[in-house]
Parts: structure tokens; sequence; C-alpha cells
């Protein structure tokens, strides 16, 4: 047998460089124990942190202020769509506008669509505005399979965390427990709140509301707030000095008390609109995160109660 000090050495440095390509792959086991979740949308990722038991690290592409249908596709998310081992979508042609690019240049083939790690979030949703003939671009931004803001609708949010509940369990069954008792968590705290945000809107059930997208028709749905119609005169078509001259007389008319609009519109046209019919302007977030950073989607939607409650109580 060779004793030879350099023949030990040699054989030294071989066992340390197993033991450490061993723990290497042990750490790298480690640190991807936990899924990497990519959400298109702020909504969408605080639903997947809420199910997600601990065992996700969950990335949304959308800034909270961002405008859902004109996300601006930066770069760096071809590398995170990259790494992903979940995709989360809005589904009905939300992000039809700026996703696909991305998800071709990432080279991913488990996200692409139909690809078993990607996740429309709408999928057995009952949709409003499900169009009834043929769509085209002469009728606006119209989409086919009907509204897409269904997350501002907690119950029916409460059932798209059940598709991405499953979508968790499904590729990381080691966990599937934990993703499902995270997931009656969630909708046991819905149940709980739902009845608390219904009184407090049911003094004002019947509110005539404005929006200038159709972007909060589920929260006003949901809480039995009047939508009476929209700023735009088409879905995505800005309004002309006409049309808002012709609109005002209208809204005064039918008595509307409120305007809604997102973070990320112009408040020169909708206080305008406002002013003039008699109305009130709030500006609503859209998304959870823009007014406090890691909110949550029970957050957000007491958030948005509150502020409907409060505009509608002033005169």
């Amino acid at each position: 047998m060779n004793f030879h000090p350099l023949n030990r050495g040699r054989r030294l440095l071989r066992a340390g460089a197993a033991a450490a390509l061993a723990l290497g792959l042990f750490t790298a086991a480690v640190a991807r124990a936990e899924l990497n979740v990519v959400a298109t949308m702020p909504d969408l990722g605080a639903l997947a942190e809420a199910v997600g038991a601990g065992k996700v690290k969950v990335t949304s592409l959308a800034r909270p202020t961002e405008d859902a249908h004109f996300v601006t596709a930066k770069p760096s998310f071809i590398r995170v769509l990259n790494r992903a081992d979940v995709l989360i979508e809005g589904g009905a042609e939300l992000e039809v506008g700026w996703l696909p690019p991305l998800v071709e240049g990432a080279r991913n083939r488990e996200i692409i669509p139909g690809g078993s790690r990607r996740v429309d979030a709408s999928k057995g949703l009952q949709l409003l505005d499900v169009p009834t003939g043929p769509v085209d671009r002469s009728q606006g931004h119209v989409h086919a399979a009907g509204n897409a803001h269904y997350l501002l609708d907690p119950v029916r949010a409460g059932e798209s965390a059940g598709n991405i509940t499953e979508a968790f369990a499904r590729l990381d069954p080691a966990n599937a427990a934990a993703y499902r008792a995270a997931l009656e968590s969630f909708r046991a705290e819905l149940a709980k709140k739902l009845p608390a945000w219904e009184a407090r809107l049911k003094p004002f059930a019947g509110a005539k509301v404005v929006t200038y997208h159709k972007s909060f028709d589920y929260l006003l749905d949901r809480f039995g707030l009047e939508f009476v119609g929209t700023i735009e005169p088409k879905p995505g078509v800005e309004p002309s000095p006409t049309h808002i001259n012709a609109l005002v007389p209208q809204l005064r008319e039918q008595g509307v008390r409120l305007i809604l609009i997102e973070e990320h519109r112009p408040t020169k046209t909708p206080q305008y609109v406002a002013e003039k019919a008699g109305a009130k302007l709030i500006v609503l977030p859209h998304f959870p995160g823009s007014h406090r950073a890691s909110e949550t989607y029970l957050e957000w939607m007491d958030h948005l109660v509150i502020e409907l409650a409060d505009a509608l109580k002033q005169p």
C-alpha cells in the first residue's frame, strides 16, 4: 500500500472535494425546498402568499400601481420566468398584451400556455360581462372570456385561491397537506370578514357609482352598489371632450354619487366629471401593496371597504 505523503494529500483533497460537492448539493436542495412562484399581478401574489403556508417564494411582475393591461415588460422578467417553478396568471386575456413575449423569451417549457406549471387562476370561475356575440377591436378592449378583474370580489378570490392551492399541492406533494390547511384557514378568515364588510356597506345599497374603466364591477356587485357606467366610451378608449360633455348631464340626472378610479389614472378628467355631475371622486388601490408594503389580500379588502363606506357617508 502506498503511504507516500503526497498520495495521502491527494486522497484527502479528493475526499474533501466530494464532501464539498455533497454539501453543495444538499444546500441547493434545501434552498430549492420552497416553490419559486411568479404571479403576474400583486393580487394573485397575495393569494399565493395566503395559501403558500410559508413554503413558497412569491414574485409579482406588475407593480401595485400599474395598469394590468399595460405592464412594463422589463428584460429582468425573462430571467425571473426562466427560474419559475410556477407561473400564476389572471387569465381571461388580462395579460395578453405583454406576457406572451416574456414567456417565449424565458425558454421555460413548463410555463408556456398549457404547461404543467402554468396556473390560470380564473379556471372554473363565473365571470361578469361575458360577451354574447362576436368580439372585435371596434368594441374597444373587450375580454372575450369576461371581465378579468374578478379578484375584487372576495368570494371569487376564495375560489381562485383553490386553483392556486391545488397547483401547489400537485407540484409539491410533500407539502400538499400544509397548502390545503392554509387554504382552509384563508377561506375561514374570508367567511368571518365578509359579513362585516357587507354590514358596513349595506346602508348604501343601491348607491349609483361610475368608474373610469370596468375595473371595479365585481366589488360593486358583491356589496350591492349600482354600477351605472364608465367614463371611457368603450373599454380602453380614452374619452373625448364631446363624450364628456354628453356624459355629465346623464350622470347628474341619474344621481350618481361616486366616481371611482384606479391609482394609475390621471385625475384631471375624472375630477372635472365629478365636479360637474355633483359626485365625489375617490381613488382606490386596484391591487394590494400600493399604499402599504406586504399588504395581505384581507388587509387590501378591508381598506377598499372602509374607503367606499367613508366616501358614501359624506354628502
